[in-house]
């Protein structure tokens, strides 16, 4: 099927006959990859995206008044179509623009004609990653940062030139808006060769530009419970991830696919935290008399640092939440396989506080745990633990279907008049250690809840 046939049939792009199909799905197209956003290049962007509204009864978004970028997005709330103002005074000027000559390959959807003035297709076919010119990356540096998300989802290669051209312009990478650079980290921990790339980035300086905690990560060595040094093991435990997603049944691969927050799915963040689940290592790093290196309560002082690095990247309250969970709790699974009395019981409990993030916290620690070996580590340790976690995670998809909300047995307003209170941060506290002693089946009724408010201590 030759390129006009497979954009004719697609149900979106047969009933559009003006302006140019260009950047990503264009290049998805010629990949044979899924796509759901079509992007437009055309004169009158806005009238054209109303328009096309209208054709399609999808709902009109303005993304970027300024730069005339406009989106589409049709009734099934997955397919969407972006239109952008045609950059210069023809299409070839628009072209060359753009970032790499894979994404200036251009489709002129009304003489049905294909515009490739750069030799994109044949960069697609050899998966080579080259860019346009080097103005383009000093107008726009966040395209260097673009350029690994390529090599992550793409797994292309740069050429010598645009290599150059990275090295060169690292330093610019900190101006584009953080939520720019959000969205591109997004991308980039959607890439299957992530771990490569995380690699290729530490040995270009960049990681710790766009995450200044490596620079103190990159200092802690191996030692006898980790083969690797820290910047290594954090990186081994983002490819663990990626091999646990592959091998992983329907359910998980499912759940793991879904987008709860962040507009990404849950897979992406997941890679993420496992990146920074060791992020509060070098600052309760201590060396005992042994030699031992010990790092104690790490992951409380990691979650508390990723909250304000994550923070600062303009992530979501959602999103900040979900990532400084899993380091926060990324020993928790492990902890509960090897309680003395582990049963149905305080496995129930582990469930119950993870709510819907038990699927994501067990492959993390399945990952860690991967990740890390050494001299004091044998064999039998890593296959006991891995085999304990997978007990685990089989006890909860089997269980997850016939589970129930805890019931709220007395809400904020009634405990405020229980104890005569105002609203502050101990009513939260309450809460919270209501909802654990429901968790832990101390409290089962309203009564209990009632007695449970009224015995708790103020002072």
């Amino acid at each position: 099927m030759n390129i006009t046939d497979k954009i004719r049939t697609d149900f979106i792009l047969k009933d559009i006959h003006k302006g140019y199909l260009v950047g990503g799905s264009l290049r998805d197209i010629f990949m044979n990859r899924c796509y759901k956003d079509r992007d437009i290049t055309t004169i009158n962007a806005e009238n054209y995206a109303k328009k096309l509204a209208e054709k399609f009864g999808g709902t009109f978004i303005i993304l970027d008044n300024e730069n005339k970028i406009y989106r589409v997005v049709l009734k099934d709330k997955e397919n969407f179509i972006d239109i952008s103002e045609l950059r210069g005074m023809n299409i070839q000027e628009d072209l060359s623009q753009r970032d790499f000559t894979i994404n200036a390959i251009a489709y002129d959807l009304e003489n049905d004609t294909l515009i490739d003035t750069t030799n994109g297709i044949s960069d697609i076919n050899s998966k080579t990653l080259r860019a346009i010119k080097e103005e383009n990356f000093i107008d726009d540096p966040l395209r260097i940062l673009r350029a690994y998300r390529f090599m992550a989802t793409t797994e292309f290669t740069p050429d010598k030139e645009l290599t150059y051209i990275i090295k060169k312009h690292l330093h610019l990478i900190s101006q584009p808006a953080k939520e720019r650079i959000q969205d591109e980290i997004m991308k980039l921990f959607g890439g299957k060769n992530i771990s490569q790339t995380l690699i290729k980035m530490y040995e270009d300086g960049i990681l710790e530009i766009i995450f200044p905690c490596v620079k103190d990560i990159k200092k802690i060595p191996p030692n006898s419970h980790h083969h690797l040094n820290l910047i290594h093991h954090i990186i081994e435990t983002v490819r663990q991830i990626e091999l646990q997603y592959n091998d992983a049944n329907d359910d998980v691969k499912t759940h793991l696919d879904r987008i709860d927050f962040g507009g990404y799915p849950r897979i992406n963040h997941l890679k993420l935290a496992g990146f920074l689940h060791d992020i509060g290592k070098p600052y309760t790093w201590t060396i005992e008399d042994n030699g031992r290196h010990r790092f104690i309560k790490h992951d409380i002082k990691g979650a508390e640092l990723a909250k304000k690095l994550l923070k600062d990247l303009k992530f979501s309250n959602k999103q900040n939440d979900y990532i400084t969970e899993m380091i926060s709790k990324h020993i928790y699974p492990s902890n509960v396989i090897s309680a003395p009395e582990a049963d149905n019981k305080i496995f129930m409990r582990y469930i119950r506080k993870m709510g819907n993030n038990v699927i994501d916290n067990i492959i993390l620690a399945k990952a860690d745990r991967l990740s890390a070996q050494g001299p004091d580590v044998t064999k039998e340790m890593i296959e006991s633990n891995i085999n304990g976690l997978n007990k685990l995670l089989d006890f909860y998809l089997e269980v997850k279907d016939t589970l129930q909300p805890i019931p709220k047995l007395i809400d904020g307003n009634e405990i405020m008049e229980l104890l005569g209170i105002d609203r502050s941060p101990v009513l939260g506290k309450i809460i919270n250690e209501l909802k654990e002693a429901q968790i832990n089946g101390d409290v089962t009724t309203r009564e209990d809840a009632e007695k449970f408010v009224k015995n708790y201590s103020l002072v």
